[in-house]
C-alpha cells in the first residue's frame, strides 16, 4: 500500500521543499546588467540582443531533447507495429 503513495510522496515533498527554500536569484553579473539597464536608457539595442542571445540559448537543450524524443518514439513505433497475434494475424 506504501508503494502505491510514494512516488507521489517524493513528488510532493521536492514542491514543498522548493516552495519553502525559495530564494531570489541574480543571473547576470553586475557589469552585465548595468550595461542592459544603460543601453535600454540610452536607445541602444545591445540589451535586446542580450536578451535574445539567453534565448537562443536556453533554447537549443530542449529543441535537443525533443529531437531525441522523436528519433526514441519513432524506433520504437517501428519495432512495436510488427507484433503478431495469437491467431497467426498481423496486428
Amino acid at each position: 500500500m506504501i508503494s502505491k503513495w510514494k512516488p507521489l510522496l517524493v513528488v510532493a515533498t521536492f514542491i514543498v521543499l522548493g516552495i519553502l527554500c525559495y530564494t531570489e536569484v541574480s543571473a547576470q553579473c553586475a557589469m552585465c546588467s548595468l550595461n542592459a539597464e544603460n543601453s535600454a536608457t540610452n536607445g541602444n539595442t545591445q540589451g535586446k540582443g542580450l536578451n535574445d542571445g539567453i534565448l537562443f540559448l536556453l533554447a537549443i537543450p530542449y529543441l535537443i531533447a525533443i529531437g531525441i524524443g522523436l528519433l526514441w518514439y519513432k524506433k520504437y513505433r517501428k519495432n512495436s507495429s510488427k507484433k503478431v497475434s495469437p491467431f497467426g494475424e498481423q496486428i
